[in-house]
């Protein structure tokens, strides 16, 4: 037990406190963005990254994933709390959306993550790469409020935001927040290159928000040019647990909207969890698999607990879950060390938080998104063929141009295309020999022959041509389907009558019926 204890302080002080601080520089700036983003209170997006680092990272038994308020739901959120035009009302939604994923949990429906395609995983985690590199731009180039919380990659090219952008880009640009950006990003690179092997005492995040501090102090000092303005910089609110709302229990049955938009953020929720917890397994390098069920069962406590304090709904998110892998967390006390600071931050030193340039953040998250969607990526899944690489570009392009539910969707809808355009092809072959002068046909069917095959079958079927033999042979199948056998027992019926000589081997002809 002693040993155990000594082995996870080390561990703790060797990796997940450095890869807990770097993480919360990550997900401070995006629990108050996604909070502004859905309409809610500020504090419900920091309630929701700390509940999200000390309660959910303790019930899961993800190793790396780290949860917190998520920008795939803004959308929903923000509509939710419109329709009911009430927050206290949206937070009992928020609970049902917990209890539902709770009893998916329970009823151990998280398994459906096993059948998203490799290719729409990668094309996931690129496209939110993507986004985030974009989206951080803005921020390193000094603007005062970017549009950069919005869901669509397309909208940063809007003409209104074009426009927009190039007439006021001298008004908007500051040279403190790019000379701060620029040092961060060499600082960041830098450190990559001299750590290659190894972990540096001190995390590279921590240098690069320190200068970025450190700087703009000295153009406050100087009264430089560079100085930034307020909006520039991180704000914290003074007293958030003062602003705190709880739910409205007493209209739990007074509106039919409260069950569906619990139904809705269930759903969703549930399902860029698994998608998320899929990604960031991929990405761990000791290949530890996440119990899906247990994580559902996890994510469903976390986002009870959410509505019943006031917080936003949470998510296991990819781009906290990349930090953490980025900065060398090896267990879940990384996750909950990023929650505890998270706490310590709000509580303790706000107006420290206060002193962070946007700039220094904005850094740390494309070097982040940078590292989901490198080059090398699109060049490796192109060398895998198109049947990967077509489902992997749609489902980033389709991200980028509406959101990551429906691009996931409709990327795994084109890898199931392939999968059963090649099911087609590979569970029979026909061949043909010449025997005593009468062509003689072999359909051999291969493995599993399910419904997917019928129609291609039927085809190779009345293709065959009169006064010849066809031999159809079952002797390797595992299983032929009903609807085959229905198929083959049709033509075997027919064939008479085109003068066709069928044998079948290990086939059972079935009993047909005509329904009129």
């Amino acid at each position: 037990m002693k040993r155990t204890i000594k082995y996870y302080k080390i561990i703790w002080l060797k990796h997940d406190l450095p890869a807990g601080l770097s993480i919360f520089l990550v997900a401070l700036p995006l629990c108050l963005g996604i909070a502004l983003a859905s309409g809610a209170p500020l504090y419900s997006g920091l309630l929701s990254g700390i509940i999200g680092g000390l309660l959910v990272s303790l019930v899961s038994g993800s190793q790396l994933a780290v949860s917190g308020p998520a920008a795939g739901l803004t959308t929903l959120v923000a509509a939710a709390i419109l329709s009911f035009n009430s927050f206290p009302l949206f937070l009992l939604s928020v609970m049902l959306a917990g209890l539902f994923q709770v009893l998916l949990g329970i009823l151990k429906m998280g398994a459906i993550a096993n059948y998203f395609p490799s290719s729409v995983i990668k094309g996931m985690l690129a496209a939110i790469g993507i986004i985030l590199v974009s989206k951080q731009v803005p921020l390193a180039f000094g603007y005062d409020q970017p549009d950069f919380w919005t869901s669509g990659f397309l909208n940063l090219f809007s003409t209104h935001h074009l426009l927009t952008s190039f007439q006021n880009f001298n008004d908007h640009l500051s040279r403190g927040a790019i000379i701060i950006a620029c040092l961060s990003l060499s600082i960041l690179l830098l450190y990559k290159k001299l750590y290659r092997t190894k972990t540096p005492f001190i995390p590279a995040t921590l240098m690069v928000v320190g200068v970025g501090i450190l700087c703009n102090l000295l153009f406050i000092k100087f009264n430089s040019y560079f100085l930034l303005k307020p909006t520039q910089l991180v704000q914290i609110p003074e007293n958030i647990f003062g602003q705190i709302q709880l739910p409205a229990f007493s209209q739990l049955f007074s509106s039919f909207e409260i069950w569906k938009y619990g139904i809705i953020i269930g759903i969703l929720a549930t399902l860029e969890t698994l998608l998320s917890i899929e990604a960031v397994d991929k990405l761990d390098s000791r290949n530890r698999i996440t119990p899906v069920n247990r994580e559902l069962i996890a994510q469903g406590i976390g986002n009870m607990v959410c509505g019943l304090v006031g917080a936003i709904p949470l998510t296991a998110v990819v781009v906290r879950g990349s930090a953490n892998i980025d900065a060398g967390g090896r267990t879940k006390l990384a996750s909950f060390t990023h929650g505890l600071f998270l706490l310590l931050a709000v509580l303790l030193v706000p107006f420290v938080l206060n002193l962070i340039p946007y700039a220094s953040l904005a850094a740390i998250l494309m070097i982040t998104g940078f590292n989901l969607c490198k080059p090398k990526l699109f060049v490796h899944m192109w060398r895998l063929g198109v049947k990967q690489f077509i489902p992997f570009l749609a489902t980033i392009l389709i991200i980028l141009s509406t959101d990551l539910l429906i691009g996931v969707s409709i990327g795994l809808l084109i890898s199931v295309y392939f999968i059963i355009q090649n099911n087609f092809q590979a569970e029979y072959k026909v061949s043909k020999t010449i025997h005593e002068g009468i062509e003689t046909y072999l359909i051999k069917l291969n493995s599993n022959v399910t419904f997917l095959n019928k129609v291609k079958l039927r085809k190779s079927l009345d293709e065959i041509p009169e006064y010849s033999s066809l031999i159809i042979d079952g002797s390797e199948c595992n299983f032929i389907e009903y609807d085959i056998l229905e198929t083959i027992s049709q033509y075997h019926q027919k064939a008479h009558d085109r003068h066709i000589e069928i044998k079948l081997i290990h086939i059972e002809k079935v009993q047909l019926m005509v329904v009129h």
